[in-house]
């Protein structure tokens, strides 16, 4: 006879870091080989489970599904089962949700290019290939180190470099940036680690 698996635990679909991923946590008494399969259905096909080719028969507790959805404005579910041998557990369901509104952004890199009288500042993205053409924007901070009093450059987008005039700047200045997300409401990421840069420095 074939044992029957009991169904993997904690089943959510989470979005972190621009990505909408589900994870799981390995049943009671799993054998350490065991593998899962994911599949995922949206609200407006119902009962029609989609397969997931990347994340069948996989090792890991977790399955990013950005860019298997087939929309990413419409609420989707996802639902695992663990299979070990012949032997399966019950599916097991996550609760719905969609990209467009759910989507939690991570912070920008910022790259610096000093120049003599400049500094180029751009913004990358840790972005799926998927969502790359939605509009990602960022905002972007500078002060001098240990001061409290931060210029602001808001609502650039992703691609643009922000250039600023360092002619009067002297001395150890940072900047930080967060990415931000315009949906049903203005999402926006935490502030990146500051990133200092001496300039105009008379060594």
């Amino acid at each position: 006879g074939h044992v029957q698996l009991v169904p993997p635990q904690n089943v959510t679909l989470l979005s972190k870091d621009f990505a909408m991923v589900l994870t799981w946590a390995a049943g009671e008494g799993y054998p350490p080989d065991v593998t899962y399969t994911v599949r995922y259905e949206s609200q407006d096909r119902l009962d029609k489970w989609m397969k997931v080719p990347h994340c069948k028969n996989i090792p890991r507790s977790f399955c990013n599904l950005t860019c298997a959805l087939s929309s990413l404005y419409v609420k989707v579910r996802a639902r695992v089962k663990a299979v070990w041998g012949q032997s399966q557990s019950p599916w097991v369901k996550s609760q719905f949700k969609d990209y467009y509104s759910a989507v939690e952004l991570a912070p920008p890199v910022l790259t610096l290019n000093v120049r003599e009288n400049s500094i180029h500042v751009s913004a990358s993205f840790p972005l799926p290939t998927c969502v790359e053409n939605l509009t990602w924007k960022y905002d972007l901070n500078l002060w001098e180190a240990g001061s409290e009093d931060k210029k602001k450059y808001e609502g650039y987008f992703r691609k643009d470099t922000v250039t600023i005039n360092t002619t009067a700047l002297r001395g150890n200045y940072c900047f930080s940036a967060r990415a931000l997300y315009e949906s049903i409401n203005l999402k926006h990421s935490e502030f990146s680690q500051p990133v200092c840069v001496l300039l105009n420095h008379k060594g």
